[in-house]
């Protein structure tokens, strides 16, 4: 039993550095060509958009719309695989101990 513990424990500090470690990190996605580029942490919070002027057309709005929500689906795909990367071993190991998970 001490050592389930024991390695629970030690599961748990790698799950705290993963965390950690997506939080830090960046992913982009992009639309247009690269006319539109949002990023994003690895834990899917927005931190920037970037929009190329050339996308900017104010008789065709929905255009730089669309360019944007395939931008931000693009980076949330991107944080999904990082996401999958980075705790997939994790998910695992907890699952090898006779875990749910």
């Amino acid at each position: 039993m001490q050592k389930l513990m024991k390695q629970a424990q030690q599961m748990q500090q790698k799950l705290a550095s993963a965390q950690a470690e997506l939080a830090e990190a960046e992913v982009t996605g992009t639309a247009g060509g690269g006319l539109v580029t949002v990023t994003m942490s690895g834990s899917g919070d927005f931190k920037a958009i970037s929009i190329d002027p050339k996308a900017v057309d104010p008789e065709d709005v929905e255009t730089l719309e669309d360019l944007v929500a395939a931008a931000v689906t693009n980076a949330a795909e991107e944080v999904r695989k990082l996401t999958e990367k980075t705790m997939g071993p994790l998910s695992a190991g907890l699952g090898g101990m006779g875990l749910p998970f």
